[in-house]
């Protein structure tokens, strides 16, 4: 596992979850996973890149125009991609990323973490999906996505490949396991 695209929140929230987004970049670099994320320099997203830069590691970021002003581009990095929609940041980050972690975020990172999940579902990619529960930040999520396996809309299985660790540590080590198991799949992006 080479790189992780992270999904988190253009703010940062509370300070816990500032210090998790800064343990999990120093741990990312420390273990020379690079880190593949929405290329901004503020709230969680910079925090992050910030951490995995400040421990010599390696930070790619892909930013819409559109957002480029908005959420300031962070210009540090080793590559900073713009593209036109979010469809292309979206595939170029499941491209570039062997795994991917959802950190603390809002609607932007709901949607593109469920985007991944779905890929993984319908076969488009098979790379393995974590979220860092921060303070228990997303167990109602999970509550509700236990009440779709309940109500037959999502397969149990489908559930069970989601990776959950409030440890960023364990959350890591989880997901290379899970990217060591599944690593003769192929990815058709073509398909996406």
């Amino acid at each position: 596992m080479k790189s992780i695209g992270v999904f988190c929140g253009a703010n940062v929230g509370n300070e816990t979850y500032q210090v998790e987004a800064e343990k999990l970049g120093r741990l990312m670099a420390e273990q020379g996973i690079g880190l593949v994320y929405g290329g901004g320099k503020v709230g969680l997203m910079g925090v992050i890149a910030d951490a995995v830069l400040a421990t010599g590691g390696t930070a790619v970021g892909v930013i819409p125009q559109s957002l480029m002003d908005r959420e300031v581009g962070h210009t540090g990095l080793q590559e900073l991609i713009v593209v036109e929609t979010m469809h292309e940041r979206k595939a170029i980050m499941a491209a570039r990323s062997d795994a991917f972690v959802a950190m603390p975020g809002g609607f932007g990172t709901f949607d593109e973490i469920c985007e991944i999940i779905t890929w993984n579902q319908l076969g488009i990619i098979r790379k393995p999906v974590a979220f860092y529960n921060v303070n228990g930040y997303y167990d109602k999520f999970f509550e509700m996505i236990d009440h779709t396996v309940a109500e037959g809309f999502v397969k149990a299985d489908q559930r069970q490949n989601l990776i959950v660790e409030s440890d960023p540590e364990l959350l890591l080590q989880k997901l290379r396991a899970y990217s060591d198991a599944t690593s003769d799949y192929w990815v058709d992006f073509k398909r996406i």
